[in-house]
């Protein structure tokens, strides 16, 4: 058997990656990609965050998050809000609107996840996950 280099397994990955994404896009008609939907779950979990917190929790850059968020408060699924005591502090919320367009993206987003998935035994899954944030760490 061949060795796969480097570069076939980021190939490999990125052609699985990018098919989930299309996939995704097709059946999510919002206008919200992935990283709005993970800036938004941040949202749900940790409460008002300040940019710069959900750029490092998500490996984003300050103005990924800026560009993300500026979608997000014009659908009004976020809001800004400033620090009462210092007014150069902005803070995101996520509104009741974005809480409902992120549950509707983790329902769907699990029958995408059962449809691509289903070659792989339950198994095997769950061990994918594990490698994935073993490799993660």
């Amino acid at each position: 058997m061949k060795e796969e280099t480097i570069f076939d397994i980021i190939h490999n990955m990125d052609k699985f990656t990018n098919n989930l994404i299309i996939q995704w896009n097709k059946i999510f008609n919002e206008e919200l990609g992935v990283s709005h939907i993970l800036l938004l779950g941040h949202l749900a979990s940790k409460g008002k965050s300040r940019p710069s917190d959900i750029a490092k929790v998500l490996g984003l850059t300050p103005p990924t998050v800026t560009h993300l968020s500026e979608k997000l408060v014009k659908k009004k699924l976020a809001v800004r809000s400033t620090d009462e005591e210092d007014r150069r502090i902005v803070y995101l919320s996520i509104t009741e609107a974005g809480k409902e367009i992120l549950q509707r993206a983790n329902l769907e987003g699990q029958i995408l996840r059962r449809n691509l998935f289903e070659k792989l035994t339950i198994e095997e899954q769950q061990q994918m996950l594990r490698i994935y944030q073993k490799l993660n760490e």
